[in-house]
């Protein structure tokens, strides 16, 4: 019985250290999204943090600054999904394909 402990507690010490590295590897990995046709563009990273956000000139509109706004938000709450979403994809893949409740 203690040998089977102690392999088991090999296997979750490797799969902590696979987990340790791919979220290091995440937080350099980036994903795009737009809105307003192009108008507003945001970029986030794995770690789930906004690195940047454009805004077409065009839609800068001082009379119209709730929409704006509006595009704004829209892009990065879309930006910030697709970057959970990417991490949970690749924590499935770290899994063999299990879902770990609080992992993914």
């Amino acid at each position: 019985m203690a040998k089977g402990m102690g392999n088991m507690l090999k296997q979750a010490q490797k799969l902590q250290s696979k987990i340790f590295k791919m979220q290091e590897e995440m937080a350099e990995r980036t994903v795009e999204t737009s809105v307003g046709g192009g108008m507003v563009k945001a970029v986030a990273n794995g770690k789930q943090e906004l690195v940047s956000i454009k805004i077409d000139p065009e839609v800068v509109d001082p009379d119209d600054v709730q929409m704006l706004e509006d595009l704004v938000v829209a892009a990065v709450n879309d930006a910030l999904k697709k970057a959970k979403e990417m991490v949970s994809e690749e924590m499935t893949k770290l899994a063999g394909g299990f879902k770990i409740p609080g992992l993914t």
